[in-house]
């Protein structure tokens, strides 16, 4: 509420200053003056009878339509104005010709002029750049009302770089190269955009800051550039959102295999933690962004769910913030070779308290597994995870450790290329 006033009050006094200079063009009579010719030119008899009225409530009009339109967006700004001055001379020509009278269309494009001028000072001010630069390094990359708030805000619109806490969220697609072999590359691209335009809007509605978005992968952060809202910690709302996104593009997976007959395989991460939150690049290339291990082990979170079977993968502080939030479940152990820190990788199953008596006593039984597991104990884990299984549900991450005990029996338990990979980026 505070902001939509704040819009207001400051729409209201540009509006004001915009309209005194059109009442000071109308008194003078400089509308009528600039008119005159193109009247003479159209061969207009007369002037229409509402012509006066029309003129003056016409330029109040689109003097605020201008100023609301110009605050907002200088290229929607400029389009306005483009119609408007075609409707005008459209529609005063047509009624001289048709009807040899003359409806005056000066007042009002002066009053766009008048308007736009007013913008072009408010966005010399302080305020005014504000709005122009930080549109420049997050463009549609933040929510509307997130956005709003960052303007209003004290921060600095040159970001030189500071240490922030936050959430990174990575999802991915595994089979883009299968996608790309089996479709025509129309069908692919508008599969792809479809994923796209549906996971990126999602992610921006929530609140989070579309940080990365390309042919096969998206990267959001919350919790920068600003804290996050209504969820208790930047984590929390990054698993939640990450399992209302599987959600979404389960769904989503319906209908691409309806109309293409194919379905995407995606992959999320999740890191919590320190990372480098800056505005890079130059006047060409430049935008709001976050870098720091904490942001490329996301990444190769995404890329090992698809090891372990799994949809979400997160890593051990989102899950230790978020787990009053979210039911999850132990996947693995990582220890990077001569250290001694270990870090233990989730996965997000549901929203909290969400889960079926069936599921949680799957789940449970699945922990127990993991724990005999670690312990060494083959039998009594693979008791435990054979008694996790529901009946027709397919549990690929079940069906993971039912092998890794298997293999380990036989003393065959050797880390794969991806764990090792993952063990070393930790």
């Amino acid at each position: 509420m505070t902001r939509t006033r704040t819009f207001l009050i400051r729409l209201l006094i540009l509006e004001f200053c915009a309209a005194a200079a059109v009442t000071v063009i109308l008194l003078a009579g400089m509308a009528s003056r600039l008119s005159l010719p193109w009247k003479n030119f159209l061969q207009a008899q007369a002037l229409h009878p509402v012509s006066g009225t029309f003129s003056t409530v016409i330029a109040f009009l689109l003097a605020a339509v201008a100023l609301v339109s110009g605050i907002r967006s200088e290229l929607g700004g400029f389009a306005l104005l483009c119609l408007a001055t075609a409707l005008l001379i459209l529609g005063a020509s047509l009624t001289a010709l048709l009807h040899g009278l003359f409806l005056d269309p000066s007042a009002p494009l002066l009053a766009i002029l008048t308007a736009f001028v007013v913008i072009a000072v408010f966005r010399a001010t302080g305020s005014g750049s504000r709005d122009a630069a930080l549109g420049r390094l997050f463009g549609q990359r933040l929510g509307r009302e997130h956005f709003r708030r960052l303007v209003e805000g004290g921060a600095a619109v040159d970001f030189p770089g500071e240490l922030v806490e936050a959430s990174v969220l990575v999802c991915t697609i595994h089979n883009h190269v299968e996608l790309m072999d089996v479709l025509s590359p129309t069908d692919y691209v508008a599969l792809m955009n479809l994923y796209l335009r549906t996971a990126s809007d999602f992610l921006v509605d929530v609140g989070g800051y579309l940080d990365e978005c390309s042919g096969e992968s998206l990267r959001v952060v919350l919790g920068a550039p600003l804290p996050v809202t209504g969820a208790p910690n930047h984590a929390a709302k990054a698993a939640r959102v990450a399992v209302e996104l599987v959600t979404r593009l389960e769904e989503l997976n319906r209908e691409c295999d309806r109309r293409w007959q194919q379905r995407l395989d995606f992959r999320i991460g999740v890191n919590s933690g320190p990372m480098i939150a800056a505005a890079f690049g130059g006047s060409r290339i430049g935008r709001y962004s976050v870098s720091g291990p904490v942001v490329e082990f996301a990444r190769h979170l995404s890329a090992a769910c698809a090891q372990y079977g799994c949809r979400i993968l997160a890593g051990p502080l989102s899950y230790d913030l978020a787990s009053a939030t979210v039911e999850g479940r132990p996947i693995d152990l990582l220890q990077r070779a001569g250290s001694r820190r270990r870090v233990e990788l989730f996965e997000f199953l549901a929203p909290k308290d969400s889960l079926s008596t069936e599921r949680e006593r799957s789940r449970d039984l699945f922990w127990k597994g993991v724990i005999l597991f670690r312990e060494r104990n083959w039998d009594e884990a693979l008791r435990a995870f054979s008694s996790a299984r529901i009946p027709g549900i397919p549990d690929r991450v079940l069906d993971h450790y039912l092998e890794r005990v298997e293999r380990a029996r036989r003393g065959e338990d050797e880390p794969t290329p991806e764990q090792a990979i993952l063990a070393e980026s930790v």
